[in-house]
């Protein structure tokens, strides 16, 4: 289990299962409720459980070890996150989480593009057959006919 903790790949598969969980949680949490006001409600609870785990683990930072580039970076993917989180909750509010989510999940495509584009990041042959089936797979699933 030690090993497993300390892998990229047990923690991107918990992530998945969480966005699962979250795409089926929220598609009931908007059904009475403005889907920006729900992502406020949202925010709320992950800042008291990130500042709670913070606290009780000691990793809470001093703001001003913090290097400007940080701030920046860190504010600009912040105002991202809200965005995506504001785009998500209103799609949920609209359409079936079925094919809503997959459709978020675009944004595997995007990283993968954006990543060799700006991050000098390589993929190889396969890779990007995998993701070319991975945007082939979300239009699928999205895909209501």
């Amino acid at each position: 289990m030690k090993l497993a903790l300390a892998s990229w790949q047990f923690w991107a598969l918990c992530s998945a299962g969480f966005a699962a969980l979250t795409a089926i949680l929220a598609k009931v949490g908007v059904a009475n409720i403005d889907s920006d006001f729900a992502t406020l409600i949202r925010t709320v609870v992950i800042l008291f459980v990130l500042a709670g785990i913070l606290a009780v683990t000691g990793r809470l930072q001093w703001p001003g070890a913090v290097s400007g580039r940080t701030y920046l970076f860190l504010v600009l993917s912040g105002l991202a996150t809200g965005g995506s989180w504001l785009c998500y909750f209103r799609a949920l509010k609209m359409g079936d989480a079925a094919r809503v989510a997959p459709i978020d999940k675009l944004s595997v495509v995007l990283v993968a593009i954006l990543g060799a584009l700006f991050l000098g990041e390589r993929l190889s042959g396969p890779n990007w057959l995998g993701v070319g089936l991975i945007a082939a797979g979300a239009v699928l699933v999205a895909y209501h006919g």
